[in-house]
């Protein structure tokens, strides 16, 4: 390998932060990462949408929210939407790249993830980019006549000029979604933020707007950035991620989703880790401005949602665990 955290420890790790959810979201991330690695020395980037032509309102975030933030150590980086933007804001992960700073290799991470340990002491090998595997599979679809599972993700490969067999899992049958390269978007890193945001850009608008006929069955979206993030990974030499990552979605961090689905799924390390970071009360009196939050960590529901829920024996589907806390009257997002 070559560089990893470990020889500088100077890594950027980048979110996003908006107006609403993603804002209280940002300072949960913060607080769980100053609390369970109180020794990271990279910089800690909340990424803000600008207001222009291509948002219905302004998706700037709250001086109260902004403040606590700052005071979590946290740099606030404003960028420009040029592709994406209210139509698809999970491009705001994509457009955001070209804006972070040369000098330093990045990991993005979705903003509803928490940390429950050192996040430096992850070996990153910035070289060899990699993403979440916590993903199911929910693209593509293929049609009862097809094409298949293998046909649709090689003619994307083809399109962008990739090999296509390197990346296939031949543990795995052919025609089963797990055989093919794909990820979950909660997390991934490279070296070179603008050259991985710029190919992940191109790829992702060429996916959308170019007719390719293996394709033309498929709904693109939400899932436009999980298509074209395995094509950007493997075109940078990069592939599904090693045991050296395994505390990402592990015993590191906790990408929870939202919080109602943290309180019925997720270990009591991540809950506690939770709970603990966000009771200073600096912490407190903006995350009570956020419904979930102040019912479900400060006023105790979540250990309401949590005693309805066995973690040996969850729902195989998440729409059933979503479905259980709506009849609660607990599904707060």
């Amino acid at each position: 390998m070559t560089e990893k955290t470990e020889e500088t420890g100077r890594f950027t790790l980048v979110c996003i932060g908006q107006d609403g959810r993603l804002g209280y979201e940002a300072i949960i991330l913060a607080a769980t990462l100053r609390a369970a690695d109180p020794g990271f020395r990279g910089r800690l980037i909340v990424a803000e949408p600008q207001p222009g032509p291509l948002w219905r309102r302004d998706p700037r975030m709250g001086a109260p929210v902004k403040t606590a933030l700052a005071d979590l150590g946290a740099e606030i980086l404003p960028f420009e939407n040029r592709v994406f933007g209210d139509a698809y804001p999970e491009g705001n992960k994509i457009e955001v790249l070209t804006a972070l700073p040369e000098d330093a290799p990045f990991i993005f991470f979705d903003t509803d993830t928490l940390f429950t340990g050192p996040l430096s002491e992850v070996p990153f090998d910035f070289d060899r980019p990699a993403a979440s595997m916590r993903r199911e599979g929910t693209w593509p679809d293929p049609p009862l006549y097809g094409p298949g599972y293998g046909a649709i993700w090689k003619a994307l490969y083809d399109r962008f000029g990739l090999s296509f067999e390197p990346t296939l899992d031949l543990d795995q049958p052919a025609e089963h979604w797990e055989r093919y390269l794909y990820f979950n978007a909660g997390w991934f890193f490279h070296r070179d933020p603008r050259a991985f945001g710029q190919r992940f850009a191109d790829f992702a608008r060429t996916i959308r707007d170019e007719e390719i006929e293996a394709l033309a069955s498929q709904v693109l979206f939400p899932w436009l950035d999980q298509i074209a993030l395995p094509l950007v990974i493997h075109s940078f030499g990069g592939g599904r991620p090693g045991p050296g990552l395994s505390g990402l979605d592990g015993g590191v961090s906790c990408h929870y989703r939202a919080l109602p689905l943290l309180y019925a799924r997720e270990s009591d390390a991540a809950v506690a880790a939770l709970e603990a970071a966000v009771a200073p009360n600096r912490i407190k009196k903006v995350l009570k401005d956020y419904e979930p939050a102040k019912r479900l960590i400060y006023q105790g529901h979540g250990a309401k949602i949590r005693k309805a829920f066995d973690r040996a024996a969850l729902p195989r589907r998440e729409q059933a665990i979503r479905k259980r806390i709506r009849d609660m009257g607990l599904w707060l997002r």
